[in-house]
């Protein structure tokens, strides 16, 4: 790795857990996506697009708590607004999202 930052650079991102209450198809994203509504406590409620239809069903990903990164800015992808962005490990085109091993708190903040 050549792009070493410093503690001061990663403090900036804000990662928290949420839990996805609602999911639906996204036929106008260029590649099969998902859009997720995603409940981070006290931070409110955050939408995002996520390209892990090939893992995931709409059923499996509903009530499940995910990580993300809540303070980057918002970005249209096509007709939809994506206010965080989910983590996942990139298995080749697919994505492993990112979820504590235990149930927490929506709206905790990952270290």
């Amino acid at each position: 790795m050549n792009n070493s930052i410093t503690f001061e650079d990663f403090s900036k991102v804000d990662l928290r857990v949420g839990t996805i209450i609602e999911v639906n198809d996204f036929p106008k994203a260029h590649r099969p996506a998902y859009q997720l509504t995603i409940d981070f406590g006290t931070l409110g409620i955050k939408k995002s697009s996520a390209q892990i239809t090939s893992l995931y069903t709409k059923a499996e990903l509903l009530n499940k708590q995910v990580v993300a990164v809540v303070n980057f800015p918002k970005k249209q992808i096509a007709n939809f607004i994506s206010e965080c962005l989910l983590l996942g490990a990139v298995d080749g085109k697919d994505v492993v999202l990112l979820n504590p091993e235990q149930h927490v708190d929506n709206g905790t903040s990952v270290a």
